[in-house]
C-alpha cells in the first residue's frame, strides 16, 4: 500500500517524539532504534524511510526537543510577544517557577534537554552538538529580551548567567535524586536569581 506525504510526516513526527522522550530520560547514547519504532508504533524497519542513521535521528529529535520545551514554558514567550506585555518581570519569573520546579526536575523526557544533555553534548557527533547550540543560544535570547526589558544595563551577559543557574540547578537537582537536598537546590537558586533580578 502506497502512503501520501501526510502519512509520512505524521510517521516521521511520531518518531521524533518517540525519540525525544527517550533521549531526555536515557541520553543519546542509549538510544535504541527499535525501542524508538516500537514507541512510534512503527515497524523497525519503517526507519530508514525517515533517517539516514541513528545520528540523523538523534540530531533531529534534540531540535524537537527544543521546540516541545518551549511550548510548556510559553509564560515567557507571551510576555515577549509582537508587543510586549507590560509586566515582562511576571513573565519572567513565571518561567523561572516552571523551570525550578520539581515537576520539571522529575520528567527529563519532557523538559528542557539543556539539563539533560550538557554532559552528553560535550561527546556528541558535530549536527547532534551544534542543535544543542542553537537551542542554547534561544534560550539566551529570550531571557536577554526579557532582561532588557527589564532595564539590565549587560542584558546578554546577565541572560548568560541565569540560564547557566536555571540549567546546573536542573542537572544537580537530578543528580541528587528527589529528596529534600534536590528541592532546596531547585528554591534556593530561584529565589537567589529572583532576589537577584527584584523578581
Amino acid at each position: 500500500m502506497r502512503y501520501g506525504p501526510e502519512h509520512k510526516a505524521e510517521s516521521k513526527a511520531r518518531i521524533l517524539q518517540a525519540a525525544a522522550r527517550s533521549i531526555g530520560a536515557n541520553g543519546p547514547d542509549r538510544v535504541a532504534v527499535a525501542d524508538v519504532m516500537a514507541g512510534a508504533g512503527l515497524t523497525h524497519g519503517a526507519f530508514y524511510a525517515h533517517f539516514g542513521s541513528k545520528e540523523a535521528l538523534v540530531a533531529e529529535a534534540l531540535s524537537q526537543m527544543f521546540a516541545d520545551a518551549r511550548q510548556t514554558n510559553s509564560a515567557l514567550d507571551a510576555a515577549l510577544g509582537d508587543e510586549p506585555a507590560a509586566d515582562v518581570g511576571a513573565g519572567l519569573r513565571a518561567f523561572l517557577e516552571g523551570y525550578l520546579s520539581r515537576e520539571h526536575r522529575d520528567s527529563p523526557e519532557f523538559g528542557c534537554p539543556l539539563p539533560a544533555l550538557a554532559g552528553d553534548m560535550a561527546r556528541g557527533d558535530s549536527q547532534a552538538r551544534a542543535n544543542f547550540v542553537s537551542g542554547l543560544a534561544r534560550m539566551n535570547a529570550r531571557i536577554e529580551a526579557a532582561l532588557a526589558l527589564l532595564g539590565l544595563s549587560d542584558a546578554a551577559a546577565a541572560a548568560r548567567a541565569v540560564v547557566a543557574q536555571i540549567v546546573g540547578a536542573v542537572a544537580l537537582a537530578r543528580a541528587v535524586g528527589k529528596c529534600e537536598q534536590s528541592d532546596a537546590i531547585l528554591n534556593d537558586n530561584l529565589q537567589s536569581i529572583k532576589g537577584r533580578l527584584s523578581l
